[in-house]
């Protein structure tokens, strides 16, 4: 009894989950102050009427002309005045009409369910960048993409089917049983509506079943996926360590679970095919020897069987995809459901309620008793005060886990601050728009990442408007114009995945470039050459120079030989300052920062001997 009892209230947590999604879905249909949508979809629906009207006056026509062929009724007379050969030509016109008008309705709604598609799609795709760094860094994003796509996917499904499907099937059986029950007697109908509930019945009852081998199914897909394109995104740490057979076993495994899903999915549907095919053989059946016994007492005519004949089929004929159709939109439900949590996790950095855009003046970045931890029970910065003159550059330093990059993170607001307060120009940053704040402050990361399109593009994100002159320009002052005018494509050469056709330094410098376009006041280089080699690392140093003069720089360093020369020099031990000053005057106080140089020159020079 329990287990009746979880299986109903699943049953109907499943049912309001599907009414919340429609609900979710139908403004995209009946958006306010857009009348051309409206108007569509009110048009669409009045071609579907049609269209059934059309459908279920099509057998009368058949009986007609079956009847106006027998000897008993070549005298008879038939609606329209029409012999035989006129009622074959109206039924044979009227099929086509019926064809025709669901194809209008498709011309007509095509638009609507497009547009809806469309503006969610896009909905999603904005608010997952929205997100914050928290949600992205603990989800995949093979997930995250198979998410938009099912989602997309389920919601055109559900208006083709659930509009054009279920509900003109729905309409046409009303239309039928009214027919069934004057032309001939209630005892037709009563066959007829058992029939289809009991179709129904076992059609959602099995399908229900299904859904849940279905949904382990989609989840080892899923798996499948994101083992993938994690693999291929990695494709060099597999080469290195001589994965290969080992990533491969991983796929394979998911693989095999997937394997042995799909294989209980298609047992499935075997017995639900089988099932109904029983059901509705034996209703089609029963109707047809009613008909047939009425033909010989005389009560019907031939015409009327056929009719009868010709209605079972019609009922019988959407009623086969019924478990389909009631499966996939189940499944579209689920698949959408998917797609509207994503659209409900709030973002965790947010815009205040009439926050205003940042202004900038000269650039000078304060940190105020700062406190920060990406866990409560692991804080980062504990009461860091920082002040960054405009025009400055201040390097900060310290062992790994100090919290270097989390100055960062913050500076771009990725994060909020747990205390204290991180100002630009005496603006607080959690008081002006991000989209202003992050058009001020430009960074350049240990590992630039570019798009898997030309060097154009890439150099081109730091500012899309900018003209070919400033493109090229930004190129030469990062040091990267010959090279690229070297390249057969020149600046169409693609750089491949994550920007692996180009070096280490080759790809530091697109980032540079494309820095340098966007010309902020604010810089933030975060361990921008500590992935480079030493003699590519000098170079590129040179033009990180050139590109602090007259803006504010904050430098985040793992080797202290390339901020000797900054103006002031920030030591972080444990999420707190603990020395600052010009990098003389560090060594000369023989402390924690004189400790990090001796070490780092020690290690210097054995790999120079070496």
């Amino acid at each position: 009894m329990r287990g009746l009892t979880k299986t109903a209230a699943n049953f109907d947590d499943n049912r309001i989950q599907g009414w919340s999604v429609i609900r979710k879905v139908a403004p995209y249909l009946w958006p306010e102050g857009q009348g051309w949508v409206k108007r569509r979809v009110m048009l669409a629906l009045a071609v579907l009427v049609i269209s059934k009207l059309i459908a279920v006056t099509t057998p009368i026509l058949y009986k007609q002309a079956v009847d106006a062929l027998a000897p008993e009724g070549a005298d008879t007379a038939t609606i329209l005045g029409l012999g035989a050969v006129g009622l074959t030509l109206a039924y044979g016109f009227a099929r086509l009409m019926t064809v025709g008008f669901q194809q209008l309705r498709d011309v007509v709604f095509t638009r609507v369910g497009q547009r809806a598609l469309r503006q969610l799609a896009l909905e999603t795709f904005t608010h997952i960048h929205r997100l914050s760094m928290r949600y992205h860094i603990t989800r995949k994003t093979g997930g995250l993409s198979r998410i938009i796509e099912r989602g997309v996917k389920g919601v055109d499904f559900l208006l083709r089917f659930l509009l054009f499907s279920i509900g003109p099937l729905v309409l046409e059986l009303l239309m039928i049983a009214v027919i069934l029950f004057f032309l001939f007697d209630v005892w037709y109908l009563a066959v007829v509506a058992l029939t289809i509930a009991l179709y129904v019945w076992f059609t959602f009852k099995v399908t229900e079943w299904r859904v849940k081998i279905r949904k382990e199914m989609n989840d080892q897909d899923t798996d499948a996926n994101q083992k993938a394109i994690d693999s291929l995104l990695n494709f060099e740490t597999v080469k290195y360590f001589g994965a290969e057979t080992w990533e491969a076993d991983r796929y394979d495994m998911a693989m095999q679970n997937y394997e042995r899903a799909a294989i209980k999915t298609n047992y499935s549907l075997a017995f639900l095919n089988f099932g109904q095919s029983l059901l509705i053989t034996g209703g089609l059946v029963a109707v047809m020897v009613m008909a047939a016994v009425g033909v010989q007492r005389g009560d019907l005519t031939v015409g009327d069987f056929v009719m009868v004949n010709a209605y079972m089929i019609q009922i019988t004929m959407p009623l086969n995809f019924l478990g389909t159709v009631y499966r996939e939109i189940r499944q579209a439900l689920i698949d959408m459901g998917d797609m509207f949590d994503l659209l409900g996790q709030p973002a965790e950095v947010q815009d205040k309620p009439g926050a205003k855009d940042l202004q900038v003046k000269g650039g000078h970045v304060t940190l105020r008793d700062v406190a920060f931890g990406y866990d409560a029970e692991r804080p980062i910065l504990n009461g860091i005060t920082l002040d960054v003159p405009p025009g400055q550059t201040v390097a900060i330093v310290g062992s790994s886990g100090s919290g270097k990059s989390t100055i960062g993170r913050l500076l771009f607001r990725f994060y909020d601050v747990n205390d204290g307060a991180l100002l630009i120009d005496g603006q607080d940053v959690r008081d002006v728009t991000q989209e202003s704040l992050h058009a001020q402050i430009g960074v350049v990361p240990q590992d630039t990442v570019l798009f898997n399109d030309t060097i154009h593009y890439n150099i081109a994100y730091g500012r899309p408007d900018a003209g070919e002159e400033e493109i090229v320009a930004a190129a030469k002052a990062a040091k990267i114009h010959d090279f690229v005018t070297s390249l057969p494509d020149g600046y169409q050469t693609t750089v491949g995945e994550r920007g692996l056709k180009l070096s280490g330094g080759e790809k530091q410098r697109v980032g540079i470039a494309r820095t340098l376009l966007k010309n902020p006041p604010i810089l933030l280089l975060d361990e921008a050459t500590s992935a480079l080699d030493t003699e590519t690392e000098m170079e590129i140093q040179a033009e990180l120079k050139a590109m602090g003069e007259g803006r504010t720089v904050i430098t985040i360093a793992h080797r202290l030989s390339t901020i000797a020369d900054a103006d002031r020099i920030v030591v972080l031990e444990r999420g707190q300052i603990i020395e600052e000053g010009r990098h003389d005057d560090l060594l000369a106080r023989e402390g924690r920062y004189a400790h990090l140089w001796n070490r780092q020159s020690e290690e210097d020079a054995v790999n120079q001997t070496v």
